[in-house]
């Protein structure tokens, strides 16, 4: 079936990057290697699949906004005025940009707001966050970390032992999986049925490696970002996209030429992204998941269940509860 829609809005408001708030977003072209330094890098922790999901535990309660401690991470932060935090423009529903406030919003970008909030406090109505956003592609997910031109990345970003050994995650924020998405007629069930067929996935995503290993007889092609992946769908340069159920539901969503497989390749655990330097901040960010996670005590859902409700639950339906946090490093 020729498809006679065009090429995802998406890509055009990826071409402006604009921040929340009053801070101009960054849209990084490329991230330069971090800079050589004197000083050994943190050991890393024995990861293994048993361990692999294991943070920092949260220390205490947290301090209260605006009273970081002098000399930690966020007391740095909040000299700055601001957090910085590396994030997607163009995934729907975790972070895109609305086209008629032309603020970036999603799942994700609640994460980054309530740590904000943790260390500034909430704003007043109408007043903005104190966060920067700065658009950030998958590949630049971990120099971005490593040479710290952001404090945080929220990319809908797995968990994994290889990552652990150049940047420290927080605990579980998400549960994802891999699916993947293909032309409405399409007859596949199973990306078993795709063979020789050209899949899409984001480079230096693990969709791609997941990808490579479920079906090595698929031809892969890459893109930097999720829409990048859905103009070459869209274009008839691919037959399909590969990639997390979360980024699929948005995909989906914008070509009604388009439907997601049932079937479920791999778990991807969900955590938001640290300088493997700054475990005093990786605790501070544990603990406001924590609260994010906990209904309040006079009843109805937390706030982690209320941002799932609102960007998530309507396409992969009804959660319990948010994933269980582990801790042990």
């Amino acid at each position: 079936m020729k498809k006679l829609i065009p090429i995802a809005v998406a890509t055009a408001l990826l071409l402006t990057a604009c921040g929340n708030g009053n801070y101009a977003a960054t849209q990084i072209p490329e991230a330069p290697k971090p800079a050589p330094t004197s000083a050994a890098p943190p050991a890393a922790a024995a990861c293994d699949k048993t361990t692999e999901l294991q943070s920092y535990a949260p220390e205490g309660a947290l301090p209260a906004p605006m009273q970081m401690p002098d000399g930690t991470t966020m007391g740095k932060i909040q000299a700055r005025g601001r957090l910085i935090a590396g994030v997607s423009a163009d995934s729907l529903h975790l972070g895109s940009r609305n086209p008629i406030s032309g603020q970036i919003e999603g799942f994700d970008i609640d994460m980054i707001n309530a740590v904000a909030d943790a260390i500034f406090g909430k704003p007043a109505d109408g007043q903005p966050h104190k966060v920067e956003l700065r658009v950030i592609s998958s590949p630049q997910r971990i120099p971005s970390l490593e040479n710290k031109s952001v404090d945080i990345v929220a990319r809908n970003m797995t968990i994994n032992c290889e990552r652990w050994k150049r940047i420290a995650f927080s605990a579980e924020y998400y549960r994802s999986g891999q699916k993947t998405l293909v032309q409405r007629d399409s007859t596949a069930k199973s990306l078993q049925d795709l063979s020789g067929q050209t899949i899409c996935a984001p480079a230096g995503s693990t969709s791609l490696d997941n990808l490579k290993k479920a079906n090595p007889k698929i031809k892969p092609v890459t893109a930097d970002t999720d829409t990048g992946c859905l103009v070459l769908f869209q274009q008839g340069k691919a037959d399909g996209i590969s990639g997390d159920d979360t980024v699929l539901a948005g995909d989906a969503a914008q070509d009604p030429y388009a439907k997601v497989l049932t079937e479920r390749i791999s778990d991807e655990p969900y955590g938001l992204g640290i300088n493997k330097g700054n475990i005093d901040f990786v605790r501070f960010v544990n603990g406001v998941l924590a609260q994010m996670k906990t209904p309040p005590a006079a009843g109805g859902p937390s706030e982690w269940m209320k941002s799932y409700n609102t960007w998530l639950g309507t396409d992969l339906g009804k959660l319990t509860a948010p994933p269980t946090a582990a801790y042990g490093r």
